[in-house]
């Protein structure tokens, strides 16, 4: 079969397209025919060695995918071979075929295309864990979403619009932000020309932001905090400004303020039944029309490096997809 492959931690140019053999799926495990793999921003960091995670190498990358069940392992139960699924993987989707823990397979609906299954489980898991169960977000409170035009900033966006709140959004440049707003945003700010703090002081009339969705880090996190409301939440989920931030503890501590961390796929392994009830809402929330999924760019697997360069230049909006023709 076809595969990417990372040899050494190294730029995203290194990675090359190589036939490899097919894997076998273990016991608990089930093999999956590939037809198209979700790229996300811990991908780009893990083949340059500077994710927290380091695979040994050679690896494949890539974390979720979309396809269909081929082969069930032993003591599978539940699944089905020819089965329709998405499944998050720690490497190996950017492939013709992947093995998957039966716990890290999800049935897709009808309605729902391969190309959006696999960009699905990590930007909309991620989000909807950090808004719900680590933040807590009310109906009528202020969400802040920082890098709303990516994937787990405009599934944050999407998401907090259904659990009721005034979503707040940042992006730079004007035609993220349009599409922002195009998925539910009642407010948007361009951090590349807008005064930031001034601006959500402006919106919330110097009341602040009550829960903060941050993929960004850098100036914008000392930004939130600064513009964080009493009992306000700060969720943290990345840092793709590249410097990793401190929070002043005094801060905190006169807002009555948390800063919470996110790391989602540590649930996988951690408390499964958490990712599983959490897919379950989202799927039904798009089976009912509520999620509109968006992808900015689908790609053959041949050409998963312009893939990563899209991502790493800041082109992409939503989700880049990686298909195999398969």
């Amino acid at each position: 079969m076809r595969a990417v492959v990372c040899k050494e931690f190294a730029p995203i140019e290194a990675l090359t397209v190589e036939y490899v053999p097919n894997p076998e799926p273990g016991a608990g495990q089930v093999l999956i025919r590939v037809a198209a793999t979700g790229l996300n921003f811990a991908d780009l960091l893990l083949v340059q060695g500077k994710y927290q995670e380091k695979p040994p190498r050679p690896f494949t990358p890539g974390m979720e995918i979309g396809g269909t069940i081929q082969k069930l392992g032993a003591g599978v139960e539940g699944l089905r071979v020819g089965q329709r699924v998405m499944a998050i993987l720690d490497v190996g989707g950017f492939a013709e075929a992947a093995v998957a823990a039966a716990s890290d397979v999800f049935p897709i609906p009808d309605g729902m295309d391969f190309a959006t299954a696999a960009g699905f489980g990590v930007a909309y898991g991620t989000a909807h864990l950090g808004l719900d169960r680590r933040a807590g977000l009310k109906a009528g409170e202020t969400l802040l979403v920082h890098g709303a035009a990516g994937g787990v900033g405009l599934a944050g966006v999407e998401i907090g619009k259904l659990m009721g709140a005034t979503v707040i959004a940042t992006a730079g440049g004007a035609d993220k932000l349009a599409v922002a707003k195009a998925h539910g945003a009642d407010h948007c700010i361009d951090y590349a020309k807008d005064n930031v703090r001034d601006r959500l002081r402006e919106i919330t009339k110097g009341a602040g932001v009550d829960v903060v969705l941050d993929m960004v880090g850098g100036d914008m996190f000392d930004v939130s905090l600064r513009s964080i409301a009493w009992e306000g939440r700060l969720v943290i989920v990345g840092f793709a400004a590249g410097r990793i931030p401190e929070a002043p503890a005094g801060l905190l501590l006169v807002k009555n303020a948390s800063a919470i961390g996110l790391y989602w796929g540590a649930y996988r392994k951690r408390n499964p039944k958490v990712v599983r009830a959490s897919f379950e809402t989202l799927l039904a929330w798009h089976t009912a029309g509520k999620l509109k999924p968006h992808i900015s760019h689908t790609l053959p697997l041949d050409q998963t490096v312009k893939a990563f360069q899209l991502l790493a230049e800041r082109k992409a909006t939503g989700k880049v997809v990686v298909t195999t023709g398969l």
